[in-house]
């Protein structure tokens, strides 16, 4: 007796058992003989008695299976990504040594432009003694107060003037105006007013991320398909089964898209807070640095605002690839 209970008796079969028991066993050809092989084998020698499909059949299916259309769109898509990632680390990279080459060409002094050397040493120092950390703390709590507020009021306003014409008419001559206002101009007027503790940098950075997530929730509500509400009147939805089944799917792509905008503007209303008064956050740095020509601290509290709306950015896109999963 042979191999899986049975000799083999032709040199065909023995031949068509190593072609299957190697091909079968992992994708593309892996040399690698185990017990499950065998399992694959006496398939293989039974079916072939019994006019089954042979190796090389099935070995060409699996592969059109492998270059199917779609799963070659997904492989393109994976690599595009990961090719996009690698060009943003290579152009930080890039951007250093450029840096470096100015300093040395220009020789300008520090308090002017500092080397990145000196700047990752200011980086160390203010990260040691704790100020950095303290003070990213305090613009960080800004920022994710004053974009929750102005999201939430923004969304509530904006599905108000989406299904009420009359009320859009009235209320969007103020909304426009008060786009017309410059932050800068009205900022001091909310530091007199509500003090300068944190309220006043919420509420200001709140203003700045209302408008932009409005227009989305006006756009992104008004473009649900009227047929989708025939649908759901037809299954007697209630107001508020249409607005969590239809409405908030429907025109959550846009919703996001406005809070992409939203969270990277959050960051320049918490500034725009700090820098008319404050006595903490990394718009305090950004004075105090000035004032002391400490040119080294700028940059750093410059490189901390954008590490904060990089990563709330990051934050908004990973909710899109959770929540937007049925666009794929």
């Amino acid at each position: 007796m042979g191999l899986c209970g049975f000799a083999p008796r032709k040199r065909s079969l023995f031949s068509g058992f190593l072609f299957y028991g190697f091909t079968r066993l992992m994708p593309g050809f892996m040399p690698v003989f185990t017990p499950r092989s065998l399992v694959y084998a006496e398939a293989f020698l039974f079916s072939r008695r019994r006019g089954g499909v042979s190796p090389p059949k099935i070995w060409m299916q699996n592969q059109g299976e492998r270059t199917s259309p779609l799963r070659m769109k997904k492989m393109k898509t994976r690599t595009l990504h990961t090719l996009s990632r690698w060009l943003g680390l290579a152009s930080i990279l890039l951007l250093i040594p450029a840096w470096m080459v100015v300093v040395q060409v220009s020789g300008l002094p520090k308090f002017i432009l500092p080397s990145p050397m000196d700047v990752w040493n200011r980086f160390l120092k203010a990260w040691m003694d704790g100020s950095l950390l303290y003070h990213t703390g305090i613009t960080l709590l800004e920022i994710v107060l004053g974009l929750l507020v102005g999201v939430c009021f923004a969304t509530i306003v904006g599905y108000a003037l989406a299904k009420s014409r009359t009320l859009e008419t009235v209320l969007s001559p103020y909304l426009v105006a008060s786009q017309a206002i410059p932050i800068v101009a009205i900022a001091p007027l909310l530091v007199i007013w509500l003090g300068d503790g944190i309220l006043s940098k919420v509420v200001i950075c709140a203003l700045i991320v209302f408008f932009p997530v409005l227009v989305n929730t006006v756009v992104g509500v008004r473009a649900v398909t009227p047929s989708l509400y025939d649908l759901m009147g037809s299954l007697r939805a209630s107001r508020w089964q249409i607005l969590w089944k239809l409405e908030l799917p429907a025109s959550l792509p846009v919703l996001l898209g406005g809070l992409r905008i939203g969270a990277t503007l959050s960051v320049i209303g918490a500034i725009v807070g700090e820098l008319v008064d404050a006595e903490q956050g990394l718009g305090f740095l950004l004075q105090l640095g000035d004032f002391q020509y400490d040119t080294s601290m700028v940059f750093v509290a410059v490189f901390m605002l954008v590490a904060l709306a990089l990563s709330l950015y990051g934050m908004v896109t990973l909710l899109e690839r959770r929540f937007l999963k049925w666009q794929k």
